[in-house]
C-alpha cells in the first residue's frame, strides 16, 4: 500500500493516496504520469510569465507551483478538501494561493490572464458550460489552456472510452477541437508525444523488447529503474499527427 501513498512529504503535510482520480508527485510508480502532466505545466509556465493565472482543478498543487515560478499571481482551485489542504500546506509561497471551489462557478468575470485546466474536462458533466465559464472569467485577450487524453491512444482499439472510472467522455482530436471552438474563436491544437528515452523505448517495443525482458527475467528490475528516471523532457509538444498524440492541448483565445 505504501507504494501508492506519497513519500517524503514536508513536516506537517499529510500525504495523499493515489486513487486514479488525479496524478501525484512523490509516488515512484506514478512517475510516468506525473512527468507527462508536468511537461505541459512547464510549457504553459513559459507562456504566462507576469500574468494572473487560475489553475482550475489543481489537485495536489504541484502544477500551480510550477506556474507560480513565472506568473505574477497564481490561484489553484480544487473541489477535493484533502487535496486543497495538502496543496495549501505544501506549496506556500508569495504569489501562490489555493482556494476550495467548483470548476463551474469559481472566479470573477474578467479576472485572469490565463486559465489552466489540464486532464480534467473528461471528468465533467457539462464541458461546454465549463468552457463558457472560463471565457467569462478571462480578461480580454486572455488564454485558456485545456488538455485531455487522446482516446485513440488511451482506450483499447475500437473502444469509445478507456476503463478509467473517473472519465465521463474521452475525445478524438477533431471532437476536442470542435468542443473548444464551440466557445472560443481561436483554438490552436497541439499533441503531447514521447521524446528522448521514452521515444527510444517505443522503438524498442516495436523491435520486440517486451519478449526480451520477459525471457531474461529482468522486467521488474528494469522498470523499477526506468520508470523513476523518466523526466518531463521525455515528452514533447507538436502540432501535427494528432491522431497519434498521447494528450491534446487546446490553446483557446476569445
Amino acid at each position: 500500500m505504501d507504494a501508492y501513498l506519497q513519500q517524503n512529504q514536508p513536516p506537517g503535510v499529510p500525504p495523499l493516496e493515489l486513487t486514479g482520480e488525479r496524478t501525484l508527485p512523490d509516488v515512484p510508480a506514478e512517475n510516468y504520469w506525473y512527468r507527462r502532466h508536468l511537461a505541459v505545466y512547464e510549457w504553459i509556465a513559459a507562456r504566462v510569465a507576469g500574468g494572473v493565472v487560475l489553475d482550475m482543478a489543481c489537485g495536489e498543487g504541484y502544477g500551480s507551483a510550477v506556474l507560480a515560478a513565472t506568473a505574477a499571481q497564481v490561484v489553484g482551485v480544487d473541489g477535493n478538501p484533502e487535496a486543497h489542504e495538502h496543496a495549501r500546506l505544501k506549496y506556500a509561497r508569495p504569489g501562490l494561493s489555493f482556494e476550495w471551489g467548483a470548476v463551474e462557478s469559481h472566479g470573477e468575470p474578467g479576472s485572469f490572464d490565463a486559465v489552466v485546466f489540464l486532464q480534467t474536462i473528461e471528468h465533467v458533466v457539462d464541458p461546454p458550460a465549463v468552457l463558457a465559464h472560463f471565457r467569462k472569467i478571462l480578461k480580454p485577450g486572455g488564454t485558456a489552456y485545456v488538455s485531455t487524453p487522446n482516446v485513440l491512444t488511451l482506450a483499447p482499439p475500437g473502444a469509445t472510452k478507456s476503463d478509467n472510472p473517473w472519465h465521463l467522455r474521452e475525445y478524438r482530436a477533431d471532437e476536442f477541437a470542435a468542443l473548444c471552438r464551440g466557445t472560443f474563436d481561436h483554438v490552436e491544437m497541439l499533441g503531447l508525444f514521447h521524446a528522448r528515452k521514452l521515444r527510444a523505448h517505443e522503438v524498442a517495443l516495436r523491435l520486440g523488447w517486451d519478449g526480451v525482458h520477459k525471457r531474461l527475467r529482468i522486467t521488474k528490475p528494469f522498470y523499477d529503474r526506468f520508470t523513476p528516471a523518466i523526466a518531463a523532457a521525455d515528452f514533447a509538444l507538436k502540432p501535427d499527427r494528432l491522431d497519434r498524440a498521447l494528450d491534446f492541448i487546446a490553446v483557446c483565445r476569445a
